[in-house]
């Protein structure tokens, strides 16, 4: 499923985005945040990201900054 997002993503960059007249609000553009995203997370996490972040991008909100955040790594505890 993660391909296959990807895949759409960069269709839409491909051929849909520069043919656009809508200029995302965000750096980075909802279309690379997205990218990123399913490349560091699962298709769940990576969906619900994307979604907030679409939902986000119309003049209710102001334009900003919004990074893709970190994936957190499990340290697990060794009992010696």
């Amino acid at each position: 499923m993660k391909k296959l997002a990807i895949s759409l993503i960069e269709w839409y960059q491909r051929d849909i985005s520069p043919n656009s007249n809508h200029k995302c609000r965000h750096t980075p553009t909802c279309s690379a945040y997205a990218k990123e995203c399913y490349v560091r997370f699962n298709f769940v996490k990576a969906s619900l990201l994307t979604t907030k972040r679409i939902l986000t991008c119309n003049p209710l909100f102001k334009p900003k900054y919004d990074p893709v955040p970190e994936k957190k790594v499990k340290i697990k505890n060794k009992k010696s």
